[in-house]
């Protein structure tokens, strides 16, 4: 038996390439991928290689937001069933190094994440029709859950670690600059806890119509009303939190304006050096919290789109087939157009 899977070998050169079915041991089971969504690092890795001194350095199958359903369980595997939706958590830590015994396990010495190519040998990513994982990686959803929002459970996680990074957002203004998947995610997640207020940015039209309906109360399209935030400067800011999600240079330099004095920014976004106004920072006593992935926050994303408590519906958008993968990555490149495409496999049509 045979399986199909995205693999890049180089700048814009990913290749659907043929290999042999995976297998099942004791303690694995066999899923048949649907849905995949591509991230901001997957796009880094397409146009340009990698990001930071992560390269990709031999082909790698791409992918680490992935849904399917259970094709196989390995002997003894009693919790869960063939024919289950489930998503895949990419993130494995080893559970013995300094930090996992700390309980910092994002920080492992020893992470394997799948789709990533900071390793050599590099993880193998989902963007597979057939992947094989350890039963302790996948997590199940109920019968009603659309296959397209499993597969959005990743980002989700990503997001609820960042708010745990804040202080209690209940009752709280917050700002969120940058509205793509993760900052529009951030906007539920906020709105979720119990903010006050939440008014969100960005400088594409699309992302900011997805985030008014992700929650957010005002939303300011930084391109048509360059202005557009200086209400929350005023008396030395306004906002409790914020949670910079584009890395962008003017934005952190906003969120920290925009900031009360002992507010607390939460570094979402990912970049190379970039500057920072310290002067802010320390005349205002802002506390700069970064994030950086997810651990336990992957069940509780997966409980909060099982209960609905969190509808990431809106950051949906247009899928394509396994076989037009180059063009789903031209088109999640365009933020003006997309926020969260999806690769579908396996003759999965869409919800």
């Amino acid at each position: 038996m045979t399986s199909r899977a995205c693999v890049l070998h180089g700048i814009h050169d990913l290749r659907l390439e043929t290999q042999s079915e995976p297998v099942t041991g004791p303690g694995d089971v066999k899923i048949a991928v649907l849905a995949g969504g591509i991230c901001g690092s997957d796009l880094h890795y397409f146009d340009h290689g990698g990001f930071g001194p992560v390269r990709v350095r031999e082909p790698i199958a791409m992918g680490h937001e992935a849904a399917g359903r259970v094709v196989e369980t390995g002997e003894s595997i009693d919790t869960i069933q063939t024919g289950s939706l489930v998503a895949i958590n990419p993130s494995q830590p080893c559970g013995h190094c300094v930090y996992c015994r700390e309980g910092k396990q994002v920080h492992c010495l020893e992470m394997r994440f799948m789709g990533s190519a900071y390793r050599l040998p590099h993880e193998q990513g989902l963007f597979r029709e057939q992947v094989v994982v350890p039963v302790s990686q996948v997590h199940r959803f109920n019968r009603d859950v659309p296959v397209r929002a499993a597969a959005c459970a990743e980002p989700l996680a990503v997001c609820l670690h960042a708010r745990a990074q804040a202080p209690d957002l209940a009752g709280k203004r917050v700002l969120v600059t940058g509205a793509g998947p993760i900052g529009s995610l951030c906007v539920a997640v906020a709105r979720d806890a119990g903010a006050a207020e939440i008014v969100a940015t960005d400088l594409q039209a699309m992302p900011i119509s997805v985030a008014e309906r992700m929650g957010a109360d005002k939303t300011v399209n930084l391109a048509a009303e360059p202005g557009g935030l200086d209400p929350y400067k005023t008396d030395k800011g306004q906002f409790d939190v914020a949670f910079e999600c584009s890395a962008s240079a003017a934005a952190i330099r906003d969120a920290l304006t925009c900031l009360r004095p002992r507010g607390t920014l939460v570094a979402v976004g990912v970049a190379g050096d970039t500057p920072m106004p310290l002067n802010l920072i320390v005349s205002k006593e802002i506390t700069v919290r970064g994030t950086h992935r997810f651990h336990g926050e992957f069940a509780a994303a997966v409980e909060a789109i099982n209960s609905r408590t969190i509808d990431v519906a809106p950051i949906i958008s247009p899928s394509f087939p396994i076989e037009k993968a180059h063009d789903a990555f031209k088109e999640a490149g365009d933020r003006a157009r997309a926020m969260k495409v999806h690769i579908l496999f396996n003759g999965y049509t869409g919800d």
